[in-house]
């Protein structure tokens, strides 16, 4: 006899649909599973066996054949489960077929029979092809975020089968409007500090509040115990909430890397990753040889990604980071498959200004010349380029620290930064580092003193062509923050400049 179950698998952050094939035949009692299965899927033997054996039913002595189909797909992980079960029980005859009809399934099983929860639900529910969808307990409210309607949570393999063969005993359906009211929870960045705990640091206060308003990556270079790291950690509460369509695609893919979400299901609050410098090139960009998942840059999407020492990065890591910098996507290829992933994030990183870190500071410096043209030239200039912002951050002086005029916290700096966001979609876009080069001349209009200026500047070779753009946006921002319309004036643009163009020698003279 033959079943059917549909199911998906997910690559990279987006679900695929399969269906599971159960043929149970006579012929000596045998077990194949067909359908470019991997490791793990090739384990759910010995998983369904016992699972089916601890939920009551018999385990057929007859042939057994299960397709994952389209086979040309590979398929990873345990997500299959829950739908080999059914197939078997239905194929051999222990639950009538027709209850399967447009019921799909999602779920690894326990031993015990026991449905458990799998990575990647919201884009695997997106992809399953049926009327109603058994999903674990524990992953039904994100589930039914991104499907309206027909989502059943299930606890056990017995319990799924009781409720088709009893339909009065089926689990309550989730809908979006019972997990919304579950809540939002807290935001899975954790606590996030405030900015009223930086004291001093005016320029790097100024730049991280344009760093918000405005969308444009910020490099800050200065000695150990500057505050950077503390600067950096404070950026994201300077954020917006996330929009409707941004928050489900962070919750995509939140839930296809195995991140704890809220617990209403949706990611409503930008994600703040600070990966260590020793993560490898796939941690940070994805893929992998089996399961193609996603990785730092895109679990940063619609968020923070902040790189602390910069200069210990690998630098073939580093360069990495170019094509989603420019593109808001990383496209991994391998060998069998290809996969895009979203990756549009504020990338903010902080490094010393030499290996030992004390570079600048009179007299305390210990590095060579050559260390620290070695240590410089580990940032190419394209990824510098890359960065609208680029400022040094000294230590404030210690009457600052020790007492200090009280400092403006993260919501006053909020609110403004809300403003400027409000704007720039008002015009059509994210935020003004969005704005595209077509439109330039129509939003970020220069006057004829500003262009004389940057001509200027672009005839001496110390402004590229795609400086020239990131210079234009920023200006866009610092005239919004201080309430400028219309065309672009000469000192805005110059303070642009000057938020960008800190001296190179604090770098060891990198380009």
């Amino acid at each position: 006899m033959l079943a059917t179950v549909p199911s998906a698998i997910i690559q990279g952050v987006d679900g695929h649909a399969i269906t599971v094939e159960a043929h149970i035949s006579n012929g000596l009692p045998s077990y194949t599973l067909v359908g470019l299965p991997d490791a793990s899927c090739r384990e759910s033997r010995d998983r369904v066996r016992a699972a089916i054996l601890s939920s009551g039913f018999s385990w057929p002595r007859q042939r057994i054949t299960i397709n994952l189909a389209p086979t040309g797909l590979r398929k990873q992980g345990a997500s299959l489960d829950l739908p080999i079960a059914l197939g078997i029980l239905a194929g051999s005859g222990q639950v009538n077929p027709a209850l399967l009809n447009g019921v799909g399934a999602l779920g690894e099983l326990g031993l015990d029979g026991s449905v458990r929860p799998v990575a990647g639900l919201v884009s695997l529910s997106d992809a399953v092809e049926a009327q109603e969808l058994f999903v674990p307990i524990d992953g039904a409210v994100q589930a039914a975020v991104i499907r309206p309607e027909g989502v059943r949570p299930a606890r056990s393999l017995a319990q799924v089968v009781d409720g088709l063969v009893n339909p009065s005993r089926l689990p309550e359906v989730v809908t979006p409007a019972r997990a919304a009211a579950v809540g939002a929870g807290p935001s899975v960045t954790g606590k996030v500090g405030d900015l009223a705990d930086v004291r001093g640091q005016p320029l790097a206060r100024w730049a991280l509040e344009l760093a918000a308003a405005g969308g444009h990556h910020l490099l800050m270079i200065g000695p150990p115990g500057a505050g950077k790291t503390m600067l950096a950690s404070r950026l994201v509460g300077l954020l917006p909430d996330l929009d409707p369509a941004m928050a489900l695609a962070v919750t995509r893919v939140h839930s296809a890397s195995g991140i704890e979400v809220p617990p209403g299901g949706l990611v409503r609050r930008p994600p703040f990753r600070a990966p260590h410098q020793g993560a490898s090139t796939v941690a940070m960009i994805g893929g992998g040889s089996a399961a193609m998942r996603p990785g730092e840059i895109s679990n940063a999407h619609g968020g923070v990604l902040f790189l602390d020492e910069l200069g210990e990065f690998p630098v073939s890591l580093l360069d990495a980071l170019r094509q989603p910098l420019e593109e808001g996507a990383i496209r991994v290829s391998r060998a069998a498959r290809a996969i895009t992933m979203p990756a549009r994030f504020l990338l903010v990183a902080a490094m010393n200004p030499c290996p030992c870190g004390e570079g600048g500071t009179d007299g305390m410096c210990r590095c060579s010349d050559a260390a620290r043209a070695r240590y410089g030239r580990r940032l190419s200039g394209p990824l510098l380029d890359r960065f609208d912002l680029r400022i040094e951050v000294r230590p404030p002086a210690p009457s600052i620290l020790l007492g200090g005029a009280e400092e403006e916290s993260s919501e006053l700096v909020a609110a403004r930064v809300a403003q400027v966001r409000t704007l720039a979609e008002e015009r059509g876009v994210r935020c003004n580092a969005d704005i595209p080069p077509d439109r330039l001349d129509e939003l970020a209009a220069l006057s004829p003193e500003a262009k004389s200026m940057l001509r200027c500047v672009l005839e001496t070779g110390r402004l590229t062509g795609r400086g020239l753009r990131r210079v234009r946006t920023v200006a866009r921002t610092i005239a919004d923050l201080q309430g400028k319309v219309g065309v672009l004036d000469v000192d805005t643009v110059q303070a642009a400049l000057g938020v960008r163009s800190f001296p190179l020698s604090v770098l060891g003279g990198a380009a």
